[in-house]
């Protein structure tokens, strides 16, 4: 047997003229990805260089083995504060190696993904719960930032734990840190303000880190006790050697490694599909979860940890005008020179300045409006929104994940098992139509129901076919069910004899049950389960051409076997004289 294939991206000839677009939309997302590299990896309770890691050599190798052009992958803030439980814990020992452990095992899991082409997996991960991870990590994130806002130290866990134990240090807060935090957030929002109004994006996340740096220099706020990013850990004037670092205990980090796959995949699908829906760039998801996969085995090897898709860097790449994905690698590119040549400069950046950035972070997270209108949209979306941001705040984020993913699929199960039942009645031009449920039983043919299924005629639906069956036969005075299937889909075994005890029963109280509309594939599962045993051959009617013929056949043998009935009520029964002659008469339709 022949390995599976490895999914790569189309090579197109690449057009010269597009290379100062891309540099300069390169260039726009390095300034951008320096201040989140730095945030987010304290985030994940990292040395701040490996954020900075995180966004160089991945950032390249996605761009290449992707088939979007534009997402930009590196470190992100719901995939960090997930490896930042992680090492909060202490699962498998020091940081570093963990983080670099988990980066290696869910590359090797993305990249198998990519080669089973187990793209179609996100769809099944509903909207609903993806927002509340996000909404709730987002409240996670702002929580953490609190310590590094008030300069104070103490736990992470829960976010009850978290509030829990920075409340008692509130009063030691450094009036300074506070200071820097809120002017680097007003600064950020200020740039935002100036930025609409000239019609230009500048990245206020660069500007607010530029501005605090400089003035912690100028005015020596770190003799002062102003805590800087060498105080968690300077960054080296060079980058790691790449090379596979000594792993972590894998048993203990699988189930964070799964969830932490599973969270970058659905993030950096979402994102590559929100800028194709723009962009008109057709995608392939398999292709997506190898590029993906093969970042974060880079990122393994070369000192970083796990990466994803970043939504703010991949739509600023877009919208700078990158033209191909020569782009991202550039902006990785340049992440190597910004290491190399301002590394020690990035090590007097404040960490408060980092925590008023995380907070605006957190802000732009919680999308309000998209908030109400999940909730409103159904009782179910609202129901699984609500336990996943729960869960995020109550349990580990790994558990939170799975069961968000637990409850997608059991929202999809329960969709998917749910058979729209109508009843169908002629009005007095002899037209078929859906009767309205507020209708008088007297517009019913007497002793007749005809009900039409639209949906998947699976095992799951078989309860919920008993129920349309009995409920059509609760009337004493019907005599003959039709039910309908043309706008059903597929039948297995499981449903095949749910039918013929449907159709055994009807005939023991001296009933009938006919089936038309039947495709081919559906008398097939008939004949082999022997399910068509239990009807007469003339109540089981194919689907034909035109439109209703099937039904119409149908309601003749119905209208024949009253009429019978009426004549001999005492045998009233399925077995109607001439009705194979109706149906050989008969021209017909698609049921």
């Amino acid at each position: 047997m022949r390995p599976p294939a490895l999914p790569l991206p189309p090579m197109a000839r690449y057009r010269a003229r597009d290379f100062p677009s891309d540099l300069s939309a390169a260039a726009t997302v390095c300034f951008l990805a320096v201040p989140q590299g730095l945030a987010y990896a304290t985030i994940a309770g990292l040395p701040p260089a490996m954020g900075l890691y995180a966004a160089a050599a991945p950032t390249i190798v996605g761009s290449l083995f992707r088939s979007s052009k534009h997402v930009v992958a590196g470190p992100t803030n719901a995939l960090s504060l997930l490896v930042g439980a992680a090492v909060a814990t202490g699962l498998g020992g020091d940081p570093v190696g963990v983080a670099l452990t988990l980066a290696l095992m869910i590359g090797a899991l993305q990249v198998g993904a990519g080669l089973l082409r187990l793209g179609a997996v996100v769809d099944y991960i509903s909207v609903p719960v993806v927002l509340g991870y996000i909404t709730g990590a987002a409240v996670l994130i702002g929580a953490g930032q609190l310590y590094n806002v008030t300069n104070t130290t103490g736990p992470r866990g829960t976010l009850l734990t978290t509030l829990g134990h920075w409340a008692p240090t509130a009063s030691d807060a450094s009036g300074l840190a506070v200071a820097v935090a809120v002017a680097t957030v007003v600064i950020i929002f200020a740039t935002r303000g100036v930025s609409r109004r000239i019609g230009r994006r500048i990245p206020g996340a660069v500007v607010a880190m530029i501005a605090m740096l400089v003035v912690n220099v100028a005015l020596g706020l770190e003799a002062r006790g102003l805590r800087v990013v060498a105080d968690l850990s300077p960054i080296p004037e060079s980058f790691p050697t790449p090379g596979l670092p000594p792993l972590a205990d894998v048993g203990v980090l699988l189930p964070v490694a799964v969830a932490g796959a599973v969270l970058s995949l659905v993030e950096s699908t979402a994102v590559a599909r929100s800028i194709a829906a723009r962009t008109g760039q057709r995608l392939d998801a398999s292709t997506e979860f190898v590029g993906q996969g093969l970042s974060n085995l880079t990122a393994g090897l070369w000192g970083g940890y796990p990466v994803s898709g970043s939504l703010s860097r991949s739509a600023v790449n877009e919208r700078s005008g990158a033209k191909s994905r020569i782009a991202g690698i550039a902006t990785g590119a340049m992440m190597f020179g910004v290491v190399l040549a301002f590394g020690s400069v990035l090590d007097h950046t404040p960490i408060a300045s980092l925590a008023g950035l995380l907070l605006v972070v957190a802000w732009d997270l919680v999308d309000v409006p998209r908030l109400v209108r999940t909730v409103r949209a159904s009782k179910t979306d609202a129901m699984a929104l609500a336990v996943t941001v729960v869960a995020t705040w109550t349990l580990s984020l790994d558990t939170a994940i799975y069961l968000g993913v637990g409850i997608s699929i059991v929202a999809f199960l329960r969709r998917s098992r749910t058979l729209a039942v109508h009843e169908v009645v002629r009005d007095a031009r002899g037209r078929w139509q859906d009767r309205a449920p507020s209708a008088e039983p007297e517009e019913r043919e007497p002793g007749i129901r005809v009900v039409q299924l639209e949906g998947p005629l699976f095992f799951g639906a078989a309860t919920e076919l008993v129920t349309a069956i009995d409920d059509a036969f609760e009337d004493a005075s019907t005599t003959v069910v039709i039910l309908r299937l043309k706008r059903a889909q597929g039948m297995d075994a499981t449903v095949a004899t749910t039918l013929a005890e449907a159709s055994r029963l009807a005939v023991g109280r001296g009933d009938a049950l006919l089936l038309c509309g039947l495709s081919e594939a559906m008398m097939t599962v008939l004949e082999r389960s022997g399910a068509n045993q239990a009807f007469a051959p003339e109540h089981l009617l194919r689907a034909r051409p035109q439109r209703f013929a099937s039904l119409d056949l149908a309601w003749g043998i119905a209208t024949a076997i009253c009429s019978n009935a009426m004549k001999h009520d005492e045998t009233r029964g399925p077995i109607i004289q001439g009705a194979s002659a109706l149906e050989a008469g008969a021209t017909g339709s698609s049921g």
